[in-house]
């Protein structure tokens, strides 16, 4: 896998994010697999993915897709929800995959531990992505925020592997580079994350409305949540944390309370009770996230 060779890559759950690096991929000329259920799959290979974004254009983009991966692939994108990962995984078998790199766009922290279990030490390469994008039917996807970003990180992997798939999603469109701390680059993720969807999914309000009513609670999270990534190794700066909240539309909601409006199932657990694991594990009190994750399971999620 070099930087010009037009690479095969399978998108495993063809969703928001998903549909939308498949899309973007297959429209600079690399072949895309998508991996999703069998009326998806239909839809795809029948309609392709029709894309409507400010910052990329509306167009359509011809994609293969399947239920099953059944062949070798130079990287597999991961892009389904935390809650859907195990049954999702049942359609990436190892040993089609081969020598594939996996390439997990998942909240939290915790999946690549499990991933490298089942697929190997040296094939697993996470990612964070900084993007607004949400599937609004098979194939059809709508990406509303004016920015797409992507940080592949990855430290057992091969460099070169790395540097050619950050620079085919580059050239794709999305802004990507190679971070050399995987533990620093999902904790940033996390600790942006974790307090945006609790809040907003616990008091059902944009951030808008969290940030000023909730400004207490939302601060004494932030710092929380900076003292549990701390200790665990990723940065902390629960200002710079703020501050982008701030700087954030006030109407902005959070994937999780979208989630809980449409009734799916929660990723309260790869966000909140993962949070809570890692405070455990290194002894950092964490009083307001256990109330806020026991509240949501309280209310059912």
């Amino acid at each position: 896998m070099t930087a010009n060779d037009r690479l095969t890559v399978a998108v495993l759950g063809p969703g928001g994010i998903g549909g939308l690096l498949a899309a973007l991929l297959a429209r600079a000329g690399h072949r895309v697999i998508c991996l999703a259920g069998d009326e998806t799959a239909k839809t795809l290979r029948t309609t392709g993915i029709h894309v409507r974004s400010g910052l990329f254009g509306d167009f359509t983009a011809e994609v293969e897709a399947d239920t099953e991966l059944r062949e070798t692939v130079d990287a597999c994108l991961i892009t389904v929800k935390a809650t859907a990962l195990d049954a999702a995984l049942t359609r990436v078998p190892p040993t089609a995959l081969g020598d594939g790199l996996v390439v997990p766009f998942l909240n939290g922290v915790e999946h690549p531990r499990s991933l490298r279990a089942r697929y190997g030490h040296d094939s697993v390469a996470p990612a964070v992505i900084r993007a607004e994008s949400t599937r609004v039917a098979a194939g059809e996807i709508e990406h509303a925020s004016p920015f797409a970003e992507i940080d592949l990180t990855g430290e057992s992997v091969p460099h070169d592997r790395l540097d050619a798939l950050a620079q085919a999603l580059d050239a794709a469109g999305p802004t990507t580079r190679v971070l050399p701390d995987e533990t620093a680059a999902l904790w940033a993720k996390m600790s942006f994350l974790a307090p945006f969807a609790l809040l907003t999914t616990r008091h059902a309000l944009p951030l808008g409305d969290v940030r000023t009513r909730h400004r207490e609670e939302l601060t004494s999270l932030v710092e929380e949540t900076a003292a549990i990534s701390h200790a665990s190794g990723g940065p902390a700066d629960p200002a710079q944390a703020l501050a982008r909240y701030d700087a954030f539309p006030p109407s902005t909601k959070s994937s999780m309370q979208r989630d809980a409006e449409a009734g799916r199932p929660l990723e309260l657990d790869a966000i909140g009770g993962a949070l809570l694991r890692a405070a455990e594990r290194h002894g950092v009190p964490a009083p307001v996230t256990a109330r806020l994750v026991g509240e949501l399971r309280e209310a059912g999620h």
